[in-house]
């Protein structure tokens, strides 16, 4: 089984603690993680050194960072097949960043397009903002990381962890493993329900009407699905028309949970009466997904110290991995072990 598990590809993915993890997080990833932790090594990271980046007030960050944690393992992801920890518990990933500081040009970190995003129509930025994509870099690459799912906004930075590992090893020798970034093929693209045009996003989370969230009420669920935009129309069936996004965005929920093709699912709602028949049953199907994983998180908030052990069995396993790495990056630039 060891010499198996040594084979297995490396994963490396950083989630970071804010807005409520949504439909959209749980059918276009979380849902995959769970489906395939047999198949990767994977490192789930709780990013929360990122999040403050950017402002972030204490008591929230505290609480979106419990709530995120907890819901990984609720949703059925193995802590005996999978390392899940919290960024700030283990110190390798700050110090491998400062010393990955002390070799990456500035003029690598100015191009980056996500940092002139932000900053953009801003007085003032924090340096960690600029630094940002070098602690990434530190995150993965202290891990030997093979593999790194990403969105497309985000993979120029696993591109800028390849150039500073390359850089690295050509001047200390061959240290880091060159990441390679994966644009996953998500189980599904899940629009909002309030705007079918806009990808569902925590950044829009704040908004009624536009997600539903893991851990909202049945009831909540169901008069937020009441409320999804369609058309004036009643056909139900997938269509390249912009005009039915809202009807096609529902229908993809409905095929994803219930693992159907296009037309079973088409078939099932043949004798449906009209767009109201749709959304009830989709706020069904949602509920029924996210029920046993509700009742998980209960219980897990219930019993605190089950889910302090947890968090702390996989910061262990991510302090062990990583000090081994950061000795010998240590070792390389001169450092007295």
């Amino acid at each position: 089984m060891s010499n198996l598990q040594q084979k297995k590809v490396k994963v490396f993915s950083g989630i970071q603690p804010s807005g409520q993890i949504h439909l959209g997080n749980y059918l276009g990833a979380i849902r995959g993680w769970v489906k395939n932790q047999d198949k990767k090594d994977n490192i789930f990271c709780i990013v929360d050194l990122h999040a403050i980046t950017t402002p972030q007030n204490p008591i929230e960050l505290k609480k979106q960072t419990e709530i995120l944690t907890t819901l990984l393992f609720a949703s059925g992801l193995d802590p005996n097949k999978n390392t899940i920890f919290i960024q700030s518990h283990v110190s390798a990933h700050s110090e491998a960043c400062w010393i990955l500081n002390c070799i990456t040009p500035m003029g690598w970190l100015e191009r980056m397009t996500q940092f002139k995003d932000k900053g953009e129509n801003k007085k003032t930025v924090s340096t960690g903002l600029l630094d940002y994509p070098v602690l990434m870099a530190a995150d993965i690459l202290i891990y030997d990381t093979q593999e790194v799912p990403v969105g497309e906004d985000q993979k120029q930075h696993v591109e800028l962890a390849r150039d500073i590992a390359q850089r690295f090893n050509n001047i200390y020798g061959n240290t880091f493993v060159i990441p390679e970034p994966i644009i996953p093929n998500t189980g599904a693209r899940i629009m909002g329900l309030n705007d079918p045009t806009v990808k569902m996003s925590k950044t829009f989370s704040n908004i009624r009407g536009h997600s539903v969230g893991i851990l909202d009420s049945p009831d909540e669920i169901v008069k937020t699905f009441k409320k999804a935009t369609t058309d004036s129309g009643n056909e139900i069936k997938f269509s390249e028309d912009p005009s039915k996004a809202g009807v096609n965005n529902l229908l993809t929920i409905f095929k994803v949970i219930t693992n159907q093709n296009n037309d079973q699912v088409e078939k099932h709602f043949s004798n449906a009466r009209g767009y109201g028949d749709l959304k009830t049953q989709v706020a069904e199907v949602v509920i029924q997904e996210f029920q046993p994983i509700r009742e998980k998180y209960q219980m897990l908030k219930n019993n605190q110290e089950e889910l302090t052990q947890l968090i702390n069995n996989g910061a262990e396993i991510a302090q062990s991995i990583s000090s081994k790495k950061l000795s010998e990056i240590k070792n390389k630039i001169g450092f007295i072990n």
